[in-house]
């Protein structure tokens, strides 16, 4: 068990940095080294630029964004090889991809007329070309075009100035529906040919279509092995959260992020109340369980009642616990619990060794 640090305030959100530097090495290992793919990491996940520094450093070819945000905070940091994996739709976010451009090497994600031509006309107004890739939608019913129509869509884009179409990607989240995990591994592979036979149809067409992109945590060891996938862009893994523990893809020894928390009340058996709520975990749900997080080291006690600055614990191990004790909780799923944050601290092996801050949260 990963040890709690003694930490004088709670709550407070911990990275334990052995487990972190594990889960990116064992990415970077079956990805960049073992797979020969590129590997582009998403940073919504950590938010925090010496994690990213650590993902490049271990073989990432660059980052994958949600916002704007973001992507400002990873090229004040000096990172140049970037994609925003949104729709930049709207006049700020127009304005931004301009000016991200100048600064990086940008690539940006389309999928309609309606959010390419305003990209369009900024960009032949500031004699700038910007690479973009078409979003395919594989399953999950989000944003993206249907692989059968990859080729009018990508055609009518391509014909646009200021465009530089640059290939294709999906967000394959519908995954984490299918909870055996060989059935997800030959759904993976799947998707993974889909992605290749939509690239090889739009080739057939004319276009040059030399990224192939997957990005998903739970289906990262399948869908960028399938033949023609040149890329993943998987996020949760660099930190892990009870969610990908029930499918089978970590061990909470192998989750580095917790919330720590202390009890501060004991006012029934069976129950103890926590300093730590909403606002410190969020309220993604879980696959496993109906709580807000699960409490580390206990068998037999949930986390499943939550108001904004306190939570519930519950179950025959709550009686172990005195009011003063700390708890040390693993996210349902960390994205949205590292964005509740400003800031972690740093451990190694129980001991604070440092404090990163947490980025790009609007």
């Amino acid at each position: 068990m990963i040890p709690i640090p003694q930490v004088d305030r709670t709550p407070r959100l911990v990275v334990e940095e052995p487990v972190l530097d594990a889960n990116i090495e064992r990415m970077a290992g079956a990805i960049v080294r073992h797979g020969g793919r590129a590997l582009r990491p998403h940073f919504k996940t950590s938010k925090m630029v010496e994690v990213a520094r650590r993902q490049i450093a271990a073989g990432a070819t660059g980052m994958t964004c949600a916002t704007a945000g973001e992507l400002s905070a990873l090229v004040d940091a000096g990172f140049t090889d970037l994609f925003w994996a949104h729709q930049p739709v709207g006049d700020g976010k127009v304005r931004a991809v301009i000016d991200l451009a100048r600064r990086c090497d940008l690539r940006i994600a389309l999928d309609s007329m309606a959010a390419a031509q305003p990209v369009s006309d900024a960009a032949e107004a500031a004699e700038r070309t910007i690479s973009w890739l078409l979003e395919i939608d594989t399953g999950l019913g989000r944003a993206g075009v249907l692989p059968a129509d990859a080729v009018p869509v990508a055609q009518s884009l391509s014909n646009l100035p200021g465009l530089r179409f640059q290939g294709i990607f999906t967000h394959e989240g519908h995954l984490y529906q299918t909870r055996d995990v060989a059935e997800r591994a030959a759904a993976g592979t799947a998707l993974g040919e889909t992605m290749a036979a939509t690239a090889d149809a739009l080739r057939h067409a004319g276009l040059d279509c030399p990224t192939v992109s997957v990005g998903a945590t739970p289906a990262a060891a399948s869908a960028p092995f399938a033949q023609g996938v040149t890329e993943a862009r998987p996020g949760t893994y660099v930190f892990n959260d009870d969610n990908q523990t029930f499918l089978g893809v970590a061990t909470h020894e192998q989750c580095a992020v917790r919330v720590i928390a202390r009890v501060v009340s004991r006012p029934r058996a069976g129950g103890a109340i926590i300093d730590a709520g909403l606002k410190a975990m969020s309220s993604d749900r879980s696959l496993r369980h109906d709580g807000f997080g699960t409490p580390a080291g206990y068998d037999r006690l949930a986390f499943d009642g939550a108001y904004e600055e306190h939570g519930l614990l519950t179950g025959p191990d709550a009686d172990r616990l005195e009011v003063g004790d700390l708890v040390a909780i693993i996210p349902n799923h960390v994205c949205g619990a590292v964005n509740m944050w400003s800031s972690a601290l740093v451990t190694r092996d129980g001991d604070i060794i440092d404090e990163w801050s947490i980025v790009g949260r609007h």
